[in-house]
Order: structure tokens, then sequence, then C-alpha cells
């Protein structure tokens, strides 16, 4: 079948202080093309450009990703601070919505760091404008040197409720992920739960309760080294499956269910290579 069109959303960026350009990262097409299967669909955020309604038209599911931008706590009643950093309005007014929409109807949505912290706010949930500050808090940041190697490596484990839906896609209570990120969640919005912690208490994996379709979001970075990290796979191969089934069928295809498809894929595809 043709691989399902995966909407990924870019973030706005300046080259030389003078070109504005949306861009997306090489790991996350990456991720999307080669694990999930999908065909990367580059979106720029922002309602001047695309509208909600013709995304949710042309795509079959939709990876949030990370961005340097916060989203603007206007959006669950708080005052900007300096500490709640650089924002970026345009993506806040197609993702937000963009997320409900999704719920609703059933499509497969994936939310990555900010994309995470997106999700949360969607539902109505607040978010921490600096985790570092608060005390008993790690420094979740991207280390400011090293190479990209060093920056995403795997920093700190991420314990999983047991028997909740990361518990099953990873058939593990605690994995080791990266963490790149200055802000996190302060109170979970309707809907929204918390699956896994960082030994810190940082909220680290969400799924949204009674979504109908694959509605995962993780606070880390799953994009790096998504081909061939044993946490990060599962999830895009997980999702991607979510998405097939919606191209084909029409119809919502949740989590676990997802999972324990992209394995059937899996071994089909393992049985016609060998009898090719």
């Amino acid at each position: 079948m043709t691989r399902p069109v995966i909407g990924i959303i870019g973030n706005q960026h300046v080259i030389d202080d003078r070109y504005p350009l949306h861009g997306v990262g090489r790991m996350n097409l990456e991720a999307v093309s080669t694990v999930a299967g999908g065909l990367p669909y580059m979106i720029p955020a922002d309602p001047a450009l695309v509208s909600v309604e013709e995304l949710m038209r042309v795509c079959h599911g939709f990876v949030l990703t990370g961005g340097r931008a916060n989203v603007h706590p206007d959006h669950y009643g708080e005052p900007a601070t300096e500490a709640h950093g650089a924002f970026d309005p345009a993506r806040d007014a197609i993702t937000l919505p963009l997320v409900r929409a999704c719920v609703e109807a059933g499509l497969p949505i994936f939310g990555l760091c900010r994309g995470f912290q997106e999700m949360n706010v969607a539902m109505g949930g607040t978010l921490y404008p600096e985790i570092r500050d608060l005390p008993g808090r790690d420094n979740h940041r991207m280390p400011p040197d090293g190479t990209l190697e060093e920056q995403f490596a795997l920093r700190h484990v991420v314990s999983f409720a047991d028997g909740g839906v990361f518990h099953r896609l990873m058939g593990a209570r605690e994995v080791m992920t990266n963490t790149l990120h200055g802000q996190g969640i302060k109170t979970p919005g309707a809907r929204v739960v918390i699956e896994g912690h960082a030994p810190d208490g940082t909220a680290e994996a969400i799924h949204l309760q009674g979504a109908e379709g694959f509605a995962l979001g993780v606070q880390w970075h799953p994009e790096w080294n998504a081909a061939d990290d044993p946490v990060s796979r599962p999830l895009f191969a997980a999702f991607g499956a979510a998405a097939r089934h919606w191209a084909l069928e029409r119809r919502p295809l949740a989590a676990v269910d997802a999972h324990e498809a992209a394995h059937s894929e899996a071994r089909e595809r393992r049985a016609a290579l060998k009898s090719a």
C-alpha cells in the first residue's frame, strides 16, 4: 500500500538573521520514514499558511516535534515571565486545536518534548517554566557543549506505571532516555494520564484517557537514533501501524493494538523475506 502521510510539525527559523523559513529536523523525518513507515509531510505551523481542517483531510497521523520556542502561558492562564523563554504563537494556533481535533476524530498523534507539553496544554493542563529551578529537581536541559551524540546521550531512567500503555509497549517498567528540555508538566490536563516519571519526579510519558486512537506523548526525544534504540523503535513502529490503519480503514487504532499490529507486520515481512 501507499505509505500513510504523517504530518510533522515544523518550527520557524531565521537564516543569517534575515531569511525566514519553516523547518523539520532530519532525525524526525528519518524516524517517520524508516521506523514508522510513513511518508513525511513537513507542516509549516502557521494559521496564515495552513488550517487544522486541511491538515486533517490530508494526513493520517501527526508528530508534534520539539522546538526552541515554548507554549505561551496565556494558553494556561499564567502571565509570561523571562523564565518562560521564547514563544511561537503561530505554532500554538495550529498545534493546540490540532491535538483536540485528532483526539476527537481518532487520528494518531505522537508528541515529542514540546509536543508532549502541547498535548497537556491542549487538554487544559499547565507547565512549569523551568524545571531546574524547582526544589529537588534536576537540570533536564540539553548540555550546552559536546557533539550531537553527547547531547542526545541517554541520561536518566524513566519508570512506567505497572501494566500501563508504556509498560506494555516497552515490555519493561524502566527504560533509559535522553533529556533536552527546560519546561515540564505542572498540572495534568483533563484526560492526561501521566504514566512515566524521571527519578526527580518530572513527568516523562503520557497518554490521553478515552482517546480511541494513538495519543501518546513523551518528554524526551525518541527521534534520535530511532531505528536502533530499543525504547524509540516500538513507539514509532506502533505509531506507524496506527497511521496505516487510519489510512486504510478511516478508523482509530489504540496504542496497544497498534503495537500488536506492528509486531504482526514485522512477522509478515520476515516470512516474506524467507520465502523470497
